[in-house]
């Protein structure tokens, strides 16, 4: 009996419970296993069901193995035999297989064509059922215990206690804790004998230490750049996009960069420097704007400089640089022009902190990954105990790179028990 606990990662069930046959050229046999699945919520999904902002980032387009690992950094040369196993491609098709369709977006960040992640997760859902894998909703699990001389799992839940040969934990880190990833999975593993790299957040939103920040909740930056600096010192600089929220900033770059931010404030002072309009550099933006000053002369600022910026952010940098939004043009001082133009190119955020787990999207830290073989996903502590997804201790950037994690651990890990 392979026993799986599930909270996020419905993949398993498939590769391990069902038939194969729908996979890539040469798919194995059907395995023919007995699957029981542990769902901690009252319903399969949860947390996919937000992923990609209710959308479902599914994965990246990077059909290259080498190439998609390289955004894994130092974690990459641990996956490589994984992602061969099921990389990109495989995933992609195995949706296409099962009417999915992609559209592909920046970075190349593939979504369902639906824009929505329900349609991802009742293609979940539907695979268990045409598998016939036993459910049980509602299923607390309190531990796990192993009988290494029997070489059986004892896996202690609220309704009593189940025993298997095989377990395959996919509890997910301390991310989003609302959807059930609350972490217990890692003190089950380390009462086994696992070492559990300490958790924090590797995907999260920043706060902003600004009171005007709450004035542009919902305004979208499609292309800026944003430098790091830490006690005034430059770190680094990225482009991509920004959205802002009612306390603070996210989008892509933003999450990408909330791991080295949190690190850089137990140092002391961050700040992010935003150059809004990264198309022009400061001579140029100088130029144009004198020209717009010149022919819109008695239109009021506040109007004018909706022509380079969304308008909520053109007020903030006029209320920073102490001029009134509806002064006509010709009324703004040389001095006054020269800091907006400043703001423009450098528009400072003082990062006051980092959102709480509740806001991140997925958490760092999770099983040490010289314990896992991966060639199989099983621990190399414990006979017939699996892992997969972000119970691993694989920090990854956003833009799909999360969930593929989780589907080629998901495959690798079925196809092995």
């Amino acid at each position: 009996c392979l026993l799986i606990i599930f909270c996020f990662f419905l993949w398993l069930v498939f590769w391990g419970g069902g038939p194969l046959c729908w996979w890539g050229p040469r798919p194995p046999p059907p395995r023919g296993r007995s699957v029981l699945l542990l769902e901690k919520n009252n319903e399969l999904g949860k947390k996919l069901s937000i992923t990609g902002g209710g959308r479902c980032n599914v994965t990246n387009n990077k059909l290259v193995v080498r190439e998609m690992l390289s955004m894994y950094k130092d974690s990459g040369k641990y996956l490589f035999s994984t992602f061969m196993q099921f990389g990109v491609k495989e995933t992609i098709d195995w949706f296409k297989e099962r009417n999915v369709d992609f559209i592909e977006e920046n970075e190349g960040r593939l979504f369902p064509s639906t824009q929505k992640a329900e349609t991802i997760r009742q293609t979940l859902i539907n695979e268990l059922e045409k598998t016939k894998v036993e459910l049980k909703l509602c299923s607390i699990v309190s531990g796990i215990n192993y009988n290494k001389k029997k070489e059986i799992f004892n896996i202690e839940t609220l309704a009593g206690s189940i025993n298997a040969r095989s377990c395959v934990v996919t509890t997910g880190g301390t991310s989003r804790p609302e959807t059930g990833s609350s972490g217990e999975g890692f003190e089950w593993l380390q009462k086994l004998g696992h070492t559990v790299v300490t958790n924090n957040m590797a995907l999260v939103p920043l706060m902003i230490n600004a009171k005007w920040i709450s004035s542009l909740a919902g305004v979208s930056l499609p292309e800026v750049k944003i430098t790091l600096f830490s006690n005034s010192k430059k770190d680094s600089a990225h482009k991509g996009k920004l959205l802002f929220t009612h306390v603070g900033v996210t989008g892509p770059t933003v999450l990408n960069l909330s791991k080295k931010v949190g690190e850089l404030l137990e140092d002391g002072k961050v700040e992010l420097k935003v150059d809004l309009v990264p198309d022009l550099d400061a001579g140029e933006l100088k130029q144009k704007l004198t020209k717009v000053f010149s022919e819109s002369s008695n239109k009021k600022i506040k109007n004018v400089l909706s022509e380079f910026v969304p308008t909520a952010v053109g007020k903030v940098i006029l209320s920073l640089v102490g001029v009134d939004e509806e002064t006509p043009c010709h009324s703004v001082t040389k001095e006054s022009r020269k800091q907006i133009l400043t703001s423009m190119k450098s528009f400072v955020l003082p990062v006051k902190g980092l959102l709480g787990p509740d806001k991140a999207v997925v958490s760092s830290g999770g099983v040490s990954l010289d314990e896992v073989n991966f060639k199989t996903m099983e621990s190399k502590v414990i006979k017939g105990l699996y892992f997969a997804g972000d119970v691993l201790n694989i920090n990854r950037p956003s833009g799909g790179y999360s969930l593929q994690l989780c589907w080629s651990t998901g495959f690798v890990a079925g196809s092995s028990v």
